[in-house]
């Protein structure tokens, strides 16, 4: 359009997204690594969360986004965690803190 809200409708469309063949996966590792143009998330399994043996990391799934692509992802789920913080509580990721924390 001529007054210039065409683009900008387009940009808050949000796209049908159709779940059909969607095969869900656990992961309990991530590693990151990138390429000048891309972003890399290997997703697996950790059968030895804390460290204990060389147990491989199974890796099941890699995701290859773009940094555009990367940027509202990490917008998102931050947004979501801070969400689930402020109806659960802080989410504690140093393993040493939350075995401390727990009474017996």
């Amino acid at each position: 359009m001529a007054d210039g809200t065409a683009p900008q409708d387009a940009r808050q469309q949000q796209p049908l997204v159709e779940p059909t063949d969607l095969e869900p996966i656990y992961a309990n590792f991530c590693r990151v690594s990138s390429t000048p143009e891309e972003l890399v998330l290997d997703f697996g399994l950790n059968p030895q969360p804390f460290g204990q043996g060389a147990v491989p990391v199974k890796v099941s799934q890699r995701l290859v986004v773009n940094f555009y692509t990367a940027k509202r992802m990490a917008m998102a789920l931050g947004v979501a965690l801070q969400r689930h913080e402020q109806a659960f509580g802080t989410i504690e990721i140093d393993i040493q803190k939350r075995a401390a924390g727990k009474t017996a």
